[in-house]
């Protein structure tokens, strides 16, 4: 059965760093992976993503800061965030698409910023 496992969360200060893993087991191979984040009492929202082909997005929020990433024998996703900064604390969660088009949802780790 699917299952994607997130870690790499925690609390940092302004200015700091943090990477995130999401790593999937149990897909044969995907091809579309994404890192979504979720503030309190705010919608969940796309930060970033990246295909099988390795072409990357970046909300504008988090462009120059945040890495995208993804180690296709592993079916991993990392998200490498820099020069953190109090908005960016949320909830967040890993998306992977697998070659059939199903998506899958990771269990969502928190990131604390503080100033």
């Amino acid at each position: 059965q699917v299952q994607l496992v997130e870690s790499g969360g925690g609390l940092v200060q302004a200015g700091g760093s943090l990477r995130l893993s999401c790593a999937a087991s149990g897909i044969i191979s995907s091809i579309h992976m994404a890192w979504y984040q979720q503030a309190p009492g705010k919608q969940r929202e796309l930060v970033a993503s990246i295909g099988s082909g390795g072409g990357t997005y970046y909300a504008d929020s988090v462009k120059g800061r945040f890495t995208i990433s993804r180690d296709n024998a592993k079916n991993t996703v990392y998200l490498q965030m820099s020069s953190l900064k109090p908005e960016d604390t949320a909830v967040y969660y890993c998306k992977i698409r697998d070659v059939r088009l199903d998506d899958y949802w990771g269990q969502g780790t928190q990131v604390t910023v503080s100033s």
